[in-house]
């Protein structure tokens, strides 16, 4: 995904969009200092970018403790498998550090628009659309996948998941049903 962050044009493109935040956070950072708080975000940082680099993913931006990641669609379904190993990886290392933290992940994928946008001294990657919007938007107790997603998956990458409903998303067979 290094052609996105060199990409001198505004393009549309078809992506899978992921955001993922973390539960309980404030009451972990509460009751540590500033500089705790910052070296365990940004080991956390760079477990998500060991599991999204390599599968063919970019990390668009952090934001305290949640992040925006993105997959082109050649690389939806390894996406989709390195983003569930993430959000267990990072779930056994806030464990880990005693915090009762668990990892949201909501995945849609999509048309979106990319572009460096910013002050005129400071332009960053970004995307923007609805594809995004309905991301940030979805409701997920732990791992979400829009039906869009679901249908770029592998048929054996399929079976990890089932319909849950409404709105219909999928989620990992040994998560339970929550509304």
């Amino acid at each position: 995904m290094s052609t996105l962050r060199t990409m001198t044009e505004p393009q549309e493109l078809d992506l899978l969009v992921t955001f993922f935040d973390l539960t309980g956070f404030a009451r972990y950072a509460r009751k540590r200092t500033n500089r705790e708080v910052l070296d365990a975000l940004s080991t956390y940082y760079e477990l998500i970018g060991d599991h999204v680099e390599p599968s063919g993913g970019a990390v668009i931006k952090f934001i305290g403790d949640a992040g925006l990641v993105v997959y082109p669609q050649e690389h939806v379904n390894q996406g989709v498998l390195a983003l569930r190993a993430a959000k267990e990886a990072g779930d056994a290392w806030w464990a880990r550090q005693d915090a009762s933290s668990q990892s949201i992940y909501k995945l849609h994928f999509g048309p979106v628009c990319c572009a460096h946008v910013g002050t005129k001294s400071n332009k960053q990657f970004d995307v923007f659309g609805n594809t995004v919007n309905t991301a940030a938007m979805l409701k997920s107790h732990g791992f979400a996948m829009t039906a869009q997603v679901f249908r770029q998956l592998t048929p054996e990458t399929r079976k990890l998941f089932k319909k849950h409903t409404p709105p219909i998303t999928y989620i990992p067979l040994e998560e339970p049903h929550k509304d």
